[in-house]
């Protein structure tokens, strides 16, 4: 039964006729789509596979035990580049987010005719291409290696930080902005003294936070040449030498474990 408020407050009523149709009609909807979209789903799905795959994960389980310890030392380069790729490309991601977040702002773009839906267009343009698929595209252009890693990880970044500091930028209060501007400064000591002042937490915030993220991203580009830990898992997993795919994803996750350790402990201190 659907709510409705009134000066008595919060009251229940019931359905009219007309409402209880269109919810059946709505539920009848989402289960056609539903059923249809496993139909479709089934027909391009080879079930034995589906049923063996218990056996095959337990089977596969099996050969990575143990694990290729002495292989572990052979890990510390990669790991140390996939550092590299998620640090170095978040640094150049947030270089490039600012500026664009200030001109997708509508507080603070120099134009909304011009400069606020080119930076919207390039916020939007990161945020829909994957970092692998960006990697893809830039092992080709660039070659493969670690570079090829650092842009598509700053390419993929410029989006999601761009989008969520032009949000933090829209929040900030007036009232220090319109002091400032009431001194006679220019329009950049406003921005300098009565808008990044208010959006640094934020802005910090997000850089860790996605530093966070690019840590687990960069960990899979190697698979498509772009450098990291990810190359030795691919080599491994086309060797079909399970005992080191065993060690390489202990190892990735002890990286992640400790970028998540430190990006809370950065947050806790932000907070």
């Amino acid at each position: 039964m659907p709510l409705s408020t009134d000066e008595t407050g919060p009251q229940w009523r019931r359905r009219t006729a007309r409402e209880d149709v269109l919810s059946w009609f709505g539920w009848a909807t989402g289960l056609a789509v539903v059923g249809g979209c496993f139909f479709l789903i089934s027909e391009k799905t080879i079930w034995e596979f589906v049923w063996s795959a218990p056996r095959e994960a337990a089977d596969l389980g099996a050969r990575m035990v143990p694990p290729d310890w002495s292989y572990s030392s052979q890990l510390w380069r990669p790991l140390w580049d996939t550092f590299n790729i998620a640090t170095l490309g978040t640094g150049l991601a947030l270089v490039i987010s600012v500026p664009v977040a200030f001109c997708a702002a509508r507080n603070t773009t120099p134009s909304t005719a011009i400069a606020r839906p080119l930076a919207l267009f390039v916020i939007a343009s990161s945020r829909s291409i994957n970092s692998l698929i960006w990697a893809l595209l830039l092992v080709v252009i660039v070659g493969p290696g670690v570079f090829a890693g650092v842009l598509a990880i700053a390419l993929r970044s410029i989006g999601f930080c761009g989008k969520l500091l032009y949000e933090a930028i829209e929040e900030i209060d007036v009232p220090p902005v319109e002091a400032v501007t009431a001194t006679g400064a220019s329009s950049g000591q406003v921005l300098t003294y009565g808008v990044v002042p208010q959006v640094m937490t934020a802005f910090a915030g997000i850089s860790v936070f996605r530093w966070d993220i690019n840590i687990r991203e960069s960990t899979i580009l190697g698979l498509v040449g772009a450098g990291g830990i990810g190359l030795q898992l691919s080599a491994s997993i086309n060797n079909l030498d399970w005992s080191r795919v065993a060690v390489i994803l202990l190892a990735i996750l002890g990286t992640v474990i400790v970028s998540e350790w430190l990006s809370a402990k950065v947050r806790g201190a932000l907070s």
